[in-house]
């Protein structure tokens, strides 16, 4: 839809949505861990470790914090939208008034998404995950695709583009809130359901460990963001947000089957099985090695082909196209690097995670913040995807020494390298022997195949999916 929306409300006022899922982001900062802890504790309920009243009283105690920090947060922002406005994003075609407003939308907006984390949480932790993949699409599909016919006859200005935003997000809230209280154990008569801090506190360690990482994952992956956003103009900001948007969809492809999984390792660590745990962690490595891999390549090798074929602009894929390589790549490399975080949160244990991202963010802030004042979004790039392989070669294989030991050679070979190298050899000798200088429906018939070709390469080298294969194969055998 991205190329639509450019289309209808135009480069500057795209300039605004990229800053809109910038601040969605940041505010991530202010979870606290809380969201991801709430997903545990409904896993550890619903495996029989937590009676009905500690979890409902759990989730009183975190209603109350989520619904402050919203109020808190969304006033700080709405009250700050003035100097952003003037003195950060300095908006070149939109009047002021205009992006003011808009930005207080947006201050109203994300304080609503961002209490939606709350009821995700009990959702995704009593896996009730089909439910939630339903309703998370209807609700993408109203901000996303609905909101077009809207900016077509309705109003394309930017002000009623985000109070369409702000309503779906009402919308959204109502539905997670209803589905989430159906989910909930009834609790026994007389029992009242107060605000306590006392129900937080067996949980605040391993919260506070994960709002650490929550916050270093944010300026990790957001501080090059904040730059330029302050350094481009807006515009040229919305040319740059359409890159990196194309390579977040990398990380979205692994992020259900992080969810998927968060909740049975949970449950499989509380019932003592953990020959059943490794099992789900490697299948899960080598299923987010397959996609994510297969997609960071195809994206990585063709990106000013996809940018053409996508938005029929030339010049935004000319631009574009180094940057959405490199960043392709080092989501690539971070979608499978972030695969050890699940072990860990399973086991509660997060010390060495909040190390490793201590160490990667004072690496990566400085550098990123010289790399993109100097080289703009190239020098961003490069640097992303430097300080993830580096990540990725030197940090993992400390995690594998505390929790398996053993595990880290056939990790790196069998769940990643058999995979991720014939999926490389394929893509390069595609990109060298196939011309892609057609119109753009043969090119995107040609791109289509091509990528089939290195998916299909990652299922050959995939230990996990040739078992499939087979059984799949013996059972059609049987039946016939």
């Amino acid at each position: 839809m991205v190329p639509l929306l450019i289309k209808y409300i135009g480069a500057e006022a795209y300039g605004l949505v990229g800053f809109f899922y910038l601040l969605q982001a940041w505010f991530a900062i202010l979870d606290m861990g809380l969201s991801p802890t709430m997903i545990r504790e409904a896993a550890r309920y619903n495996g029989g470790i937590t009676n009905a009243l500690s979890y409902r009283r759990l989730v009183r105690s975190l209603e109350g914090i989520f619904l402050a920090v919203a109020v808190i947060g969304g006033v700080s922002l709405f009250s700050a939208t003035g100097y952003i406005a003037q003195d950060w994003l300095r908006p070149t075609q939109l009047p002021f008034n205009e992006v003011k407003q808009s930005l207080q939308l947006m201050a109203i907006t994300v304080a609503l998404r961002w209490m939606c984390g709350l009821y995700r949480g009990v959702i995704s932790g009593s896996e009730r995950l089909v439910w939630l993949g339903i309703f998370n699409s209807v609700m993408a599909t109203l901000r996303s695709v609905v909101v077009l016919p809207f900016l077509m006859f309705i109003s394309a200005e930017p002000i009623d583009f985000f109070t369409f935003q702000m309503v779906v997000s009402i919308i959204e809230l109502i539905g997670l809130v209803l589905y989430s209280y159906l989910l909930l154990p009834n609790i026994p008569r007389g029992q009242a359901l107060t605000w306590k801090w006392a129900p937080l506190k067996p949980v605040l360690k391993f919260s506070m460990s994960i709002a650490f990482t929550s916050s270093v994952w944010v300026l990790a992956t957001q501080t090059d963001k904040l730059v330029l956003s302050k350094l481009m103009p807006l515009a040229e900001y919305g040319y740059f947000t359409v890159a990196v948007m194309v390579a977040s969809g990398i990380m979205i492809i692994s992020g259900p089957v992080t969810s998927a999984i968060l909740p049975r390792m949970s449950k499989l660590e509380a019932e003592g099985n953990h020959k059943g745990l490794i099992k789900v962690y490697r299948d899960a490595t080598q299923l987010v090695a397959v996609t994510s891999g297969a997609v960071a390549i195809t994206v990585a090798f063709f990106s000013e082909t996809l940018l053409w074929i996508w938005t029929g602009n030339r010049s935004l894929s000319v631009q574009a196209a180094p940057i959405l390589s490199l960043y392709a790549l080092g989501n690539g490399v971070l979608s499978v690097a972030g695969m050890p975080y699940n072990l860990q949160y399973a086991k509660g244990d997060m010390r060495i995670h909040m190390i490793g991202n201590a160490v990667f963010v004072v690496l990566l802030i400085p550098i990123i913040i010289w790399a993109a004042s100097n080289f703009g979004g190239i020098g961003a790039g490069y640097t992303w995807l430097t300080i993830n392989l580096i990540s990725f070669v030197a940090w993992l294989p400390l995690v594998h020494r505390k929790f398996e030991p053993g595990l880290n050679i056939k990790w790196y070979l069998e769940d990643i390298f058999c995979i991720i190298v014939p999926m490389l050899i394929v893509g390069y000798l595609i990109r060298q022997v196939v011309s892609l200088e057609a119109d753009r429906i043969h090119q995107l018939f040609v791109l289509a195949i091509d990528s089939m070709a290195i998916l299909s390469a990652g299922f050959l080298g995939s230990s996990y999916f040739r078992t499939k294969a087979r059984n799949f194969l013996w059972m059609e055998g049987g039946a016939k």
